[in-house]
């Protein structure tokens, strides 16, 4: 009998490593995208077009010193006017961790954000002053064509951020509806967090 209950324990262990989604990771690095567009003016506005997971791209946006990120075929309108970053300047990070499925489609992304936050000492941007935000975003599909940032997790202020950002992905983005649902913050928020700035398009 107790063979049997451990047969079964065991099997049933099984199928939920089997349906558990997996990190996959890719690099991001704007100097390898394609430019989409180009402000002409001072204001550096930039839209590029890079290299994701498995045919889901990564679209990048910067303006007034500020990144925001996008994945999966999203659609134009979303790759013409969608930006979701901080308040403060910022930049991603150049390693992108995507959650995948047990289908092997990528479903959630996750995308390290610097926050520039001026030294209180001397009013200038310093690596001491620094935050850093792990952002969790549903990543679009063909069928929908819709992506966008699902939950916040402060990296600084939680020993299991990466952790947490996974649980996020796993658990939150599955069911989360871009344009309807607003996006939150998971776990301990510090000092060096940011005040998120968000755009999606009806």
């Amino acid at each position: 009998m107790k063979s049997v209950l451990l047969t079964v324990l065991l099997l049933a262990t099984g199928a939920v490593a089997a349906n558990a989604n997996d990190s996959r990771y890719t690099d991001l690095k704007p100097k390898s995208c394609q430019t989409i567009s180009q402000a002409e003016d001072e204001s550096g506005s930039v839209s590029l077009k890079c290299k994701g997971l498995d045919g889901y791209p990564v679209y990048v946006k910067e303006g007034d010193l500020r990144q925001s990120a996008f994945f999966g075929p999203i659609d134009d309108l979303y790759v013409e006017r969608a930006f979701e970053s901080f308040g403060t300047f910022n930049h991603a990070g150049e390693k992108v961790e995507w959650r995948v499925d047990a289908g092997g489609k990528p479903v959630a992304a996750i995308l390290r954000y610097v926050i520039e936050h001026a030294d209180p000492k001397t009013g200038a941007p310093s690596k001491s002053s620094q935050g850093q935000i792990l952002v969790v975003s549903k990543v679009a599909q063909k069928d929908n064509g819709q992506g966008c940032v699902a939950g916040y997790v402060d990296a600084l202020a939680n020993p299991d951020a990466n952790d947490l950002a996974r649980q996020i992905g796993d658990t939150v983005v599955p069911d989360f509806r871009c344009g309807s649902d607003e996006p939150t913050w998971h776990g301990k928020k510090g000092e060096r967090a940011d005040e998120p700035m968000r755009y999606l398009p009806q």
